[in-house]
């Protein structure tokens, strides 16, 4: 998240009409405010559509906001602080009320209708409805004097109410979304009071939804048909390929009665191998191997065997997640069994086959619903086989700690001085402590499990994945744990950023505050940071920069990479620049490299040099430049993008 004084990176221009703004840019800025961004879109959207679709609807129209390459964005800034300026969040904002707008325009044989105006092709969800939790009198009251409104005047309310624009940026907001009359919309919303406050109700809020099955006797009636045709079709089929070779294999395949008796013996729930509960204490290897079997349900064959057998062939209705690049196929040989047991009201096991973590759950009352969770593991050492996730419930996380841990506690990463919350063990299962990231989209909080052992105190985090990511800090080379105070400070202002690699199979997360700056105009001192995400597959590594200023709560993302060596061990070097506003008004263009930077030049729309690591040189705001760095070997290295 950018602070409120720093501008966003420039890109090279391709219009006229405004900054422009490329596909990254326009990402990170619907990643980072796609809650409000689907809430202006759903507020928008006619009510006649219902409840249901309009939540599906805006968050498609959201997710289809980002531009195909470069766009020009709009002139009207963001008027809440983190959005003030950025040219990425104006221009997907205006996307999504162009196309909530063209939503509720009429269906007419005089043209083809356009992509907004048809039902979403995703997201789409089978047998359920989806809509926002009820609020109160005032929520609803305001929702049917909104939906007397035309969709301008509802979107001019909108945009004064959510986000806080004075009527001439409403005005041209509107004119830019294809609204013929602005000057009618803004006088027709006035006829409704301003409620600002009830816009953020819950009862608006098409993140957080409440769940009810649709029309039940439709569906069964439904199903039968589609059965009875199925049924048809397979004989159809049988009938025509009896001819020819039939059922013969196909070429070193075996035909599909035959049985292999190694994957058989994957399958036998006593084949199943369980580490000696104390073979850790003097095993030459402290990973996933040498974790005991542990739980109530250790001894049930029938849960087991349901596992094994979901794992090697699971079923239409069996939900299956997978971190990037991780193969989902059935077990080579007998799995080793990590945990099987009642977890909040499910039944839980948890395998390994040296490669992979697979976690299977299933209702207590049945196996309706069952989740089948794939993540990598290979290469874990003692670090990162700490723990693995056990069960999310209700924004909470249980983990199942390994052995050799003693003491498990929640800290809030953005809170460096706070204490920590004991989450006590049993059997190795931790307490559940509240998911990363805080409620609604809000980065309020980022909570971190801190586990004990042994060889010291480190921080994992929840990315959504089975295996958590460790953190460290320090430069590459020398990382440390990031459970020291001092890691702590340096972790606190870039805990959002973890929200950018999320289910992308990360490893482990290290911040390096590589420089920091004395600011211009007697501003104080900034720091810079560069985060470096490390993936279980060895590749895709993201690298970001990031710059803080005193007093801001959040770290500004100056630039960042896609499988570069920067900041990395084989490449211990990072130069980025960034466009930033003094308390006086002055524009400067800031940039820092790693100690071992003996020069930095730029060029473009800003001219200068600087000998050392930093560079502090006047700008224009929107101004447009390119970094160059040598080092004191003198090799050159470019600023990240």
């Amino acid at each position: 998240m950018q602070s409120q004084d720093v501008a966003p990176r420039p890109t090279p221009s391709g219009s006229s009409d405004g900054p422009v703004v490329d596909v990254e840019q326009a990402e990170a800025a619907l990643v980072e405010h796609y809650p409000r961004l689907v809430r202006l879109a759903y507020l928008v959207l006619p009510p006649s559509l219902g409840r249901n679709r309009r939540v599906l609807t805006a968050h498609a129209l959201t997710q289809r906001a980002l531009p195909r390459g470069r766009a020009s964005a709009s002139v009207i800034p963001a008027q809440s602080t983190g959005r003030d300026g950025d040219p990425g969040y104006a221009y997907v904002r205006l996307q999504v009320l162009r196309t909530a707008l063209e939503a509720g325009l009429p269906l007419t044989f005089k043209a083809w209708p356009k992509r907004s105006q048809l039902p979403p092709l995703l997201p789409q969800v089978w047998g359920l409805r989806l809509f926002p939790r009820s609020g109160g009198a005032d929520e609803l009251a305001l929702d049917q004097r909104l939906s007397a409104l035309s969709a301008p005047a509802r979107a001019a309310y909108v945009l004064r109410g959510l986000e806080r624009l004075a009527d001439g940026d409403v005005h041209q907001v509107l004119t830019a979304s294809g609204v013929t009359d602005p000057d009618a919309a803004l006088s027709e919303a006035d006829e409704v009071r301003a409620q600002n406050a009830l816009l953020d109700s819950p009862e608006f809020d098409p993140c957080s939804l409440q769940a009810r099955p649709t029309d039940l006797m439709r569906r069964r009636q439904h199903t039968k048909a589609a059965l009875v045709a199925a049924a048809a079709f397979a004989v159809c089929g049988a009938l025509l390929g009896l001819p020819g070779d039939g059922w013969a294999p196909d070429g070193a395949a075996a035909p599909v009665y035959a049985q292999n008796p190694s994957a058989q013996a994957a399958l036998d729930p006593a084949k199943l191998t369980k580490a000696d509960p104390v073979a850790w204490q003097s095993s030459a290897r402290t990973d996933f191997s040498v974790w005991p079997a542990r739980g109530d349900r250790t001894d049930d064959s029938a849960l087991l065997r349901r596992a094994l057998a979901v794992w090697a062939r699971p079923g239409e209705r069996v939900r299956v997640s997978a971190t990037p690049a991780t193969p989902t196929g059935g077990p080579a040989g007998p799995p080793q069994l990590l945990y099987a047991g009642t977890v909040d009201g499910a039944h839980v096991v948890l395998l390994y086959d040296g490669l992979r973590v697979v976690r299977y759950a299933e209702p207590k009352d049945g196996t309706s619903g069952a989740v089948l969770d794939f993540g990598r593991a290979d290469g874990a050492t003692r670090a990162e086989a700490g723990a693995v996730v056990l069960a999310r419930t209700d924004g909470n996380i249980r983990y199942l700690t390994a052995p050799w841990v003693t003491e498990a506690a929640e800290r809030d990463l953005m809170q460096p001085r706070s204490g920590v919350m004991d989450l006590g063990l049993t059997d190795g299962v931790t307490a559940p402590l509240a998911s990363p990231g805080g409620q609604n989209g809000a980065c309020t909080s980022w909570n971190v499990l801190q586990v004990t052992d042994g060889s010291g105190t480190r921080l994992m985090t929840d990315l959504g994945e089975l295996v958590p990511a460790r953190l460290t800090t320090g430069k590459p080379g020398y990382t440390k744990e990031a459970s020291t105070a001092q890691a702590l400070r340096a972790w606190s202002p870039m805990a959002c950023s973890l929200q950018a690699v999320r289910s992308q199979g990360v490893r482990s997360v290290n911040a390096w505050e590589y420089a920091r700056q004395s600011l211009p105009d007697a501003s104080g001192s900034a720091a810079w940071v560069c985060t470096r995400a490390e993936t279980w597959r060895g590749g895709g590594a993201r690298v970001l920069a990031q710059f803080h200023t005193p007093g801001g709560r959040y770290g500004a993302v100056a630039a960042k990479a896609e499988n570069s060596p920067a900041c990395g061990p084989r490449d211990p070097h990072v130069l980025a620049g960034v466009l930033w506003r003094s308390q006086a008004g002055a524009w400067y263009l800031l940039a820092a490299g790693s100690r071992d930077t003996a020069s930095i030049e730029v060029t473009g729309g800003v001219s200068g040099s600087a000998k050392g690591y930093l560079l502090a040189t006047e700008a224009k705001q929107g101004a447009q430049a390119r970094l160059k760095g040598t080092l004191h070997d003198g090799r050159t290295v470019d600023g990240l993008h």
